[in-house]
């Protein structure tokens, strides 16, 4: 009360002078009522009012917010680190905002935070920290802000609003209108001299960030369950964001990144982005875009959407992403016109930025350890106890090894092209499934098309030639080493797979591109996929003792000289409008296949080659096809020898490429009795 005191006294002076002196425009202007009544709630512990003159708060004293705090131009909050400050669940009407001229230095430390946040931290709790600069803005100097009425807006790219360090604000995001809210901090106009580094944004009602032109830039951002965008930006904004953390795990919230207007070309670096809910990653509106260094997003179901058929390429990645186009359905198309322009980056970077990057932020987030969406690095062995959700693209990077023992459930999310395993070249896969207790990897209904599937890259040989580039993943594949071991795969069962990448490409149950000999695959059960059951591209890997049930396309299909084996195939058709049991394309590898039975209750075509295509073929028997054999480009038939003879087929009448067998498919069929592990675990 003393402190208190001697401040009146001094104002109680500084009022006697006025009155004996004569008035200047020099002259500073008066501290009022309602500025000793801020400072006094200051002392008080309450943040409420207008801030007048410089005030540095104390950090063993709990704040409390319980209305707008405005600092004034000319005017300084200083906030310690450790400081504390509790706002009231009092929606619109509880902020904190700094006015053009006005300076907010918040300096908490890796140690001390300095927070801001409701009681709960319940999202739209209470409004959120607002700075208001002279940096330029398409808007225009003297802007209007949607919030609060301020003003912002001037000629000084480099001006400063202050400082913010290490600053974790909770519950923000309180709704102004039907079109507006609260942000977690909204920087109107700010200014390339304002200090950001180390802020957490969390429960946040509408967006995390927003920036509304300036050039401020921002490092170490954590942004975590904010309702509407992670980071958002429109009038030119021109700065800069490096390292930043986001994670969506609560469904319905509208993207990662949301660019608007003008393109002011800002600067994203080392940005990481999971989600647990699928959505959209990255929203560019009218001309907006930015470059962007260093991206690893996962768990989205649309990777880009250019929201007004704004130009693809004012969206510049560093790290070489090629946007491709989906469809009204969210599948990838080449046929931008019919798209909606939504995009997929097949992104496979390793994070830059991992929530382990913000140990000083308190979080009631931990992604369950049975959740499976990322990236592969060292060695991850699963456990068959926990039942895991494949949530996104998992993808076992060059010297990562995942090892997935006997009896592991993976239900797999039904999320489309965004959801699938890999294994990149110089990766390993180890699945451990036995007779009795299979690997199962399916999506809930199983239907077709619900996630895309297993996908292995080797470094074996393929006519493609070295480091080709996959339809599946944007991948790399194919080398020199027709030997090359990927690792081991044993007794695994999938289930609605292949989901659509476009018009002419979707993801296999298993895709194989250049897998060499000395990678072991055997006791695989490919059910209700929406593409190919199994596809080699080169390489050559042989195939034991495989179950391929209702493909929507090929049982079997290889291109690009694959040139292994197939050893006890059994393929079962009861849906019409398949392709075939065996489509083969392109030049002759010559595979063998021994022990194969396909059986149609639905016709179709069994055999199909396709160019110079074919193989070597003993122990077929084929029943129900209208098709035995189709040579789609007239290829000869010495290319596909059946029982060690060229293929003996009668042209089918009217037909000039389809045939009917005269002999070699009506071996015994196989016994698959005995095949408890594909349907053990379902």
């Amino acid at each position: 009360m003393k402190n208190l005191f001697v401040k009146l006294l001094s104002i109680t002076a500084v009022f006697s002078a006025i009155i004996l002196t004569s008035c200047s425009s020099d002259d500073p202007a008066p501290i009022g009522k309602e500025a000793t009544e801020v400072i006094a709630n200051l002392e008080a512990g309450i943040l409420k009012g207008t801030l007048k003159e410089d005030y540095t708060l104390t950090a063993s004293t709990s704040y409390n917010l319980t209305g707008q705090f405005i600092i004034d131009e000319g005017a300084t909050l200083n906030i310690p680190a450790g400081t504390k400050i509790l706002a009231d669940n009092g929606g619109t009407d509880v902020y904190i905002a700094t006015l053009i001229g006005g300076t907010i230095n918040i300096n908490g430390s890796e140690g001390n935070p300095v927070i801001m946040s409701s009681a709960d931290g319940n999202p739209g709790d209470w409004g959120g920290l607002t700075l208001c600069g002279k940096a330029t803005t398409t808007a225009g100097a003297n802007a209007t802000a949607e919030v609060g009425g301020f003003i912002y807006g001037g000629t000084d790219d480099s001006d400063s609003s202050g400082i913010i360090r290490y600053l974790q604000i909770s519950g923000t995001g309180a709704q102004i209108n039907s079109e507006s809210q609260y942000n977690g901090v909204s920087f109107y106009a700010v200014g390339s001299g304002t200090l950001v580094d180390n802020l957490a944004v969390i429960n946040g009602d509408d967006d995390g960030v927003e920036f509304f032109g300036g050039t401020v830039e921002v490092s170490n951002l954590y942004l975590e369950n904010n309702s509407d965008d992670s980071i958002d930006w429109t009038e030119g904004w021109s700065g800069s964001v490096t390292n930043a953390y986001i994670s969506n795990t609560v469904a319905g919230f509208s993207t990662v990144f949301e660019g608007d207007k003008d393109n002011g070309n800002p600067e994203f670096n080392n940005i990481t982005a999971v989600s647990t809910v699928g959505g959209t990653a990255l929203q560019f509106k009218k001309t907006s875009g930015g470059t962007i260094d260093g991206l690893s997003i996962v768990g989205y179901d649309v990777d880009l959407d250019m929201k007004d058929a704004g130009d693809v390429a004012n969206v510049i990645f560093v790290d070489g992403y090629t946007p491709v186009a989906m469809n009204e359905d969210d599948e990838t198309t080449t046929d931008v016109d019919e798209s909606k322009l939504k995009y997929s980056l097949n992104t496979t970077a390793v994070p830059n930025t991992t929530a382990e990057d913000f140990p000083w932020v308190s979080s009631d987030i931990s992604f369950e350890s049975s959740l499976l969406q990322g990236a592969v690095t060292g060695d991850v062995t699963l456990d068959a106890s926990v039942a895991y959700t494949l949530n996104s693209s998992y993808i076992v990077q060059e010297g990562g090894k995942l090892t997935i023992p006997a009896g592991t459930k993976i239900t797999a999310r039904d999320g489309g092209t965004g959801v699938y395993i890999a294994v990149l070249q110089g990766g390993t896969i180890d699945i451990q499934g036995t007779e009795t207790n299979p690997v199962v990897i399916a999506s809930a209904a199983g239907e077709p098309g619900d996630w895309g599937g297993l996908t292995i890259c080797g470094n074996a040989i393929t006519s493609a030639g070295v480091d080709a580039t996959a339809e599946i993943g944007g991948f790399v594949y194919g080398g020199t080493d027709a030997t090359d071991n990927s690792g081991s795969v044993k007794n695994l069962v999938l289930k609605g797979t292949g989901a659509q990448i476009n018009s002419e490409s979707q993801y296999n149950g298993v895709s194989l591109y250049a897998v060499g000999s000395g990678t072991t695959l055997e006791n695989i059960a490919v059910i209700n996929g929406d593409d190919d059951g199994i596809e080699f591209f080169g390489g050559s890997v042989s195939v034991t003792n495989i179950y391929l049930e209702n493909n929507s396309d090929d049982a079997v299909d290889w291109t690009e000289e694959w040139n292994g084996s197939v050893t006890n195939a059994y393929i079962s058709h009861t849906v019409a409008g398949f392709s075939t049991v065996f489509e083969g394309d392109k030049n002759n590898g010559n595979p063998t296949f021994t022990n194969i039975t396909a059986i149609s209750s639905v016709d179709g075509t069994a055999l199909q080659f396709k160019k110079t295509s074919g193989g070597t073929i003993t122990g077929l028997h084929l029943s129900g096809y209208a098709v035995d054999l189709d040579m789609k480009d007239a290829g000869a038939l010495a290319n596909v020898q059946i029982e060690g003879a060229d293929a003996d087929a009668t042209l089918i009448s009217g037909e000039t490429s389809k045939y009917t067998l005269n002999s070699g498919k009506d071996a015994a069929a196989l016994d698959i009795s005995t095949w408890t592990w594909k349907d053990a675990g379902l």
